[in-house]
């Protein structure tokens, strides 16, 4: 069994051949894809093409010769060169190219798996650069034996989004699709969770919705919409979930927790300080994205979304008369 969560940004395989990228830099009145084919050489010439603008600040380009395994990044104007803030991965940190997947490649094994109920899980917290010597997706799959020993249920896998550097907590995360390069590849992660679903144990990912990283991060220099200045957070202007603009930013938000839970079969999200999310819609992202998941690969198998928030909100916890969660399985 073979899974992929489709979107509206990034770069996307497309059935006839080629690769379709797509971004939202609204703060830029142009912009370029800079191209280069699997193998290539840093210091080999790669192709600038221009991409089309359309509505609403939206850049799009579809190239019928590209490929899994090909390197890009966009030019601004400037002729700044960024990674693709939809990347699936950015095997040289974050400041580099990014790399188009090829999501369907990995085949899962488990199609049986509809994961556990909230009361068996037994958590286990893993920081997949710390738990082996390794550091990595691949060597932290070899020991998972020793937790379904221990009886640990549940592995909850500290933030993957890709940071900069070898080595972090993980809350610093700038490219909120790529797991990690310092940690493997995306088939390596893949992999580990696979693993753990064969010794019967869920993995929940840690994200981090409510700021990005301080470097890394260039969604400033072409989409300042992507912030609402209007809230202050401790990392400055709060990501924008209800301002101008916000319909395409609460978009890439929702479509992350989607793709988390689709393409790589994780059985829940553990949503970092959502009490620091700065959102004065009338629906709020955080309910948003429950809603996406109870509609989507939530009627088809037990996902759990858990909340760290200082402010013990009870209306994230509500039940319906069966006891089901409405939003959130839990909260600390």
């Amino acid at each position: 069994m073979n899974s992929l969560h489709s979107m509206p940004f990034g770069a996307a395989l497309q059935d006839g051949g080629g690769v379709r990228f797509a971004v939202w830099a609204p703060g830029v009145a142009s912009l370029g894809l800079e191209l280069a084919p699997a193998g290539a050489r840093d210091e080999d010439p790669w192709t600038v093409h221009a991409m089309q603008a359309q509505q609403d600040g939206w850049y799009t380009l579809t190239l019928p010769d590209a490929n899994a395994g090909d390197r890009y990044c966009f030019v601004l104007p400037d002729g700044l060169r960024v990674p693709d803030p939809a990347s699936r991965r950015n095997a040289q940190d974050v400041h580099g190219p990014s790399t188009v997947v090829a999501p369907l490649a990995y085949t899962w094994h488990d199609a049986d798996w509809r994961g556990r109920p909230w009361h068996e899980a037994v958590v286990y917290e893993m920081h997949v650069g710390t738990f082996t010597p390794e550091g990595t997706f691949a060597a932290a799959q070899q020991r998972l034996a020793e937790l379904a020993k221990l009886g640990i249920t549940a592995i909850e896998i500290m933030p993957v989004a890709d940071f900069p550097g070898r080595r972090g907590w993980g809350y610093d995360g700038v490219l909120l699709f790529a797991p990690g390069a310092t940690y493997g590849t995306p088939d390596e992660f893949k992999a580990l969770v696979d693993a753990a679903h064969a010794l019967g144990m869920m993995v929940l990912l840690d994200v981090v919705y409510n700021h990005f990283g301080p470097e890394g991060n260039y969604l400033h220099a072409y989409c300042g919409k992507f912030f609402n200045p209007a809230h202050h957070t401790p990392w400055g202007a709060a990501i924008n979930f209800d301002g101008d603009g916000a319909a395409n930013v609460r978009s890439f938000f929702v479509h992350n927790a989607l793709y988390w839970l689709e393409e790589f079969h994780i059985d829940g999200l553990r949503m970092d300080a959502v009490h620091a999310i700065r959102d004065d819609s009338a629906t709020h992202i955080v309910a948003e994205i429950c809603a996406a998941i109870a509609s989507g690969p939530g009627r088809e198998r037990a996902i759990h979304v858990v909340l760290e928030n200082e402010l013990n909100q009870a209306r994230w916890l509500e039940r319906d008369n069966a006891g089901r969660p409405l939003l959130a399985t839990a909260q600390w």
